[in-house]
């Protein structure tokens, strides 16, 4: 990687910062864009950003809206390969925010789009998302199935996504890899992800919500294990793909508390509610496909994944977690 310069969006997001952090420590000269936006607490953001200055990892904050500027930091910095991870994430919020997600996920990736096509040769690797799947009853979810019944805004935004960046690989010739992730966690991860949002109640000793009264499941899957595909896919120079990056492995919702209940060491409490509007019971990723073309095989069990999670969590915390 000594010689790839790869350009980073969402940089000091969840994601984005692992990946930041793989790549520089492999050899890669790496460059950052965020905009530090507060869906979230911005302190997270700024402690993500913190530790990859101590590296010598430059982020800029830019909001992609701005599509002038945007231009001028791609021609400065002069990447060989983008990966676009920046997104307005969160299903629920999308119901009652549908705007942000038109103008973050669907003119954002646009204004990425339109300035690298004075570059065609530049890779491009985007996030995309299992919520694409909709109402898709058939599992495990494959690339082959149908992804044309969204659930909800957020999967309707991702899958726009996907069929920008086919037109534009058509038009343009750029190379494009769209990776569908499927419920990632772990250390640096967002507070609005169940597995944080639990694991700080059980702390605290407050209840937490189980929808659809816990009859929920989901393809878990570790932080270190996503980065790594997200690498892998950084070696596809041609065409137009589209991968599942998961864990090929759903979890019941009841066994996902109880492991995070085993590593804080307290019992939680719960409210069971019926299913809220926009979800869905179960997601379950097909990876044969990313086995076969990425190499990538997922290694982190989800009982040793949570225990990661709430070992950074304890340590984090004692220095003043944000709310």
């Amino acid at each position: 990687m000594s010689k790839q310069k790869i350009f980073i969006t969402g940089a000091a997001g969840f994601i984005g910062s692992h990946l930041a952090h793989y790549l520089h420590d492999r050899g890669a000269d790496v460059v950052g864009l965020d905009n530090f936006n507060d869906y979230y607490t911005p302190k997270l953001k700024r402690d993500r950003e913190r530790r990859l200055r101590e590296k010598g990892i430059l982020i800029y904050e830019q909001d992609l809206s701005d599509r002038e500027r945007l231009e001028c930091i791609i021609d400065k910095e002069a990447p060989t390969h983008v990966v676009h991870l920046a997104a307005q994430a969160g299903v629920r919020y999308s119901l009652t925010h549908p705007e942000l997600y038109i103008r973050s996920n669907i003119d954002g990736f646009l204004h990425l789009l339109e300035a690298c096509k004075k570059n065609p040769h530049v890779p491009i690797v985007y996030a995309s998302s299992s919520s694409v799947y909709g109402r898709n009853e058939k599992v495990p979810f494959s690339i082959d199935d149908a992804t044309d019944s969204p659930a909800n805004i957020y999967g309707m935004t991702k899958k726009a996504n996907e069929l920008m960046a086919y037109a534009y690989h058509h038009l343009y010739k750029i190379p494009l890899v769209g990776l569908r992730f499927f419920t990632v966690y772990g250390p640096w991860g967002r507070p609005d992800m169940a597995y944080y949002s639990f694991t700080k109640a059980i702390f605290e000793g407050t209840p937490i919500n189980l929808y659809n009264f816990g009859e929920m499941r989901r393809d878990f899957t570790y932080i270190d294990d996503i980065v790594e595909g997200i690498s892998k896919s950084l070696e596809i120079d041609t065409g137009n793909h589209i991968f599942n990056l998961g864990n090929n492995r759903p979890e019941s919702l009841h066994t996902f508390v109880t492991l995070i209940e085993e590593a804080v060491g307290k019992k939680a409490a719960t409210n069971l509610l019926p299913m809220p509007v926009g979800e869905i019971v179960e997601t379950y990723a097909d990876i044969e496909a990313s086995r076969r073309l990425l190499g990538y095989e997922p290694k982190t069990s989800l009982a040793t994944g949570i225990r990661r999670f709430v070992d950074w969590y304890r340590e984090y915390s004692s220095t003043a977690i944000p709310n």
